[in-house]
């Protein structure tokens, strides 16, 4: 039998099976559909979850480094706190005097370079005179012999016949400074008690002997500034002066104090120069019996921390030694 059939024998039989069938489709669509749903769920659910850990993974790696960073800046601010108190303790009030030397040994190490590269350039080598002494039996006796008498000057007359001119500079000395004088003319005033010193020196002492330190270096370099001003006058390019102090810091000090007061440059300091810095004694000697031997006349200043002085040395006829007081010796040790 066909539907056709069907349909004429019975139509409302047949509308009842084909919605019994569209019914039938729709379950099964229904179910398909389902059973994808059900399908897909748990996909989204497992994804779901491994997003959550892997989240709380990076939230817990982020809170280790923070507390891991907050334990190293606390670490680095103890040790900047204990770095500031060593600071404070240590060099508290040595700033000015670790400049001061560092200063004073640049200025004195320059100087010396320089020093030893001109000594280089002008360095001249000079073969040594053969000396052949006579025999005795060449000399000649003397029958007459005379004896003569020689007349050796006190000490205190040795700048007598100079005095006028070393009076004028003293009254000079005293008045208002000349910042704008010629070099090696001094710039600087002094007081009485300074003139009443240099008068002593020079009118007692014959140009040589100690003197009490005036109590500082500064003071010290001044009054021998005012000494080789006057002995400039009196002599002229004939003489040199000798400094001899055993630290680079001393002698960057009296470099720095005489090259103001007497209107220098670092040209004026060195072996060819008016002023010859020196660190021992030998030095000194050696280069005062060669300007004796090329009838120069050498004048020798010894600060005040020198403790001693060497024999050779007082047989040169211009010195001046200053003698520092305990206190003052043993700060400018601990100074250095």
């Amino acid at each position: 039998m066909t539907n056709t059939e069907i349909s004429d024998n019975n139509p409302e039989k047949e509308l009842i099976i084909d919605k019994s069938i569209s019914d039938d489709k729709t379950k099964q669509i229904s179910k398909k559909n389902i059973t994808q749903n059900k399908k897909i769920t748990p996909k989204n659910d497992k994804s779901t979850k491994s997003f959550d850990e892997i989240s709380n993974e990076i939230f817990r790696d982020l809170v280790s480094k923070k507390d891991s960073l907050v334990k190293e800046i606390e670490e680095l601010e103890t040790k900047k706190i204990e770095i500031e108190k060593d600071i404070e303790s240590n060099f508290k009030g040595q700033s000015d005097n670790i400049a001061k030397r560092v200063k004073g040994f640049q200025e004195y190490l320059t100087g010396a370079l320089q020093n030893l590269s001109q000594n280089v350039e002008k360095l001249e080598l000079v073969s040594q005179p053969i000396i052949v002494k006579p025999s005795p039996l060449d000399e000649k006796k003397q029958n007459n012999i005379t004896n003569n008498v020689v007349n050796v000057p006190a000490l205190s007359e040795t700048f007598k016949p100079d005095e006028e001119i070393i009076k004028s500079c003293f009254s000079s000395f005293t008045g208002q400074p000349d910042f704008y004088a010629e070099p090696w003319k001094l710039r600087r005033s002094l007081d009485s008690s300074d003139i009443e010193i240099m008068d002593d020196w020079f009118f007692n002492m014959g140009g040589r002997g100690s003197l009490e330190s005036r109590g500082s270096r500064p003071k010290n370099a001044l009054l021998s500034a005012g000494l080789i001003s006057i002995l400039g006058e009196l002599y002229g390019d004939q003489f040199q002066t000798l400094i001899l102090a055993s630290q680079p810091e001393r002698l960057g000090e009296w470099r720095r104090i005489l090259q103001d007061s007497l209107g220098l440059t670092r040209d004026d300091f060195g072996p060819n120069s008016g002023i010859v810095l020196f660190e021992r004694p030998e030095g000194v000697i050696e280069r005062a019996d060669r300007l004796e031997a090329n009838e120069e006349l050498p004048f020798i200043i010894i600060d005040a921390a020198e403790t001693s002085v060497e024999i050779p040395i007082l047989q040169f006829p211009l010195w001046v030694a200053f003698a520092g007081s305990d206190n003052e010796i043993y700060d400018d040790l601990e100074l250095n």
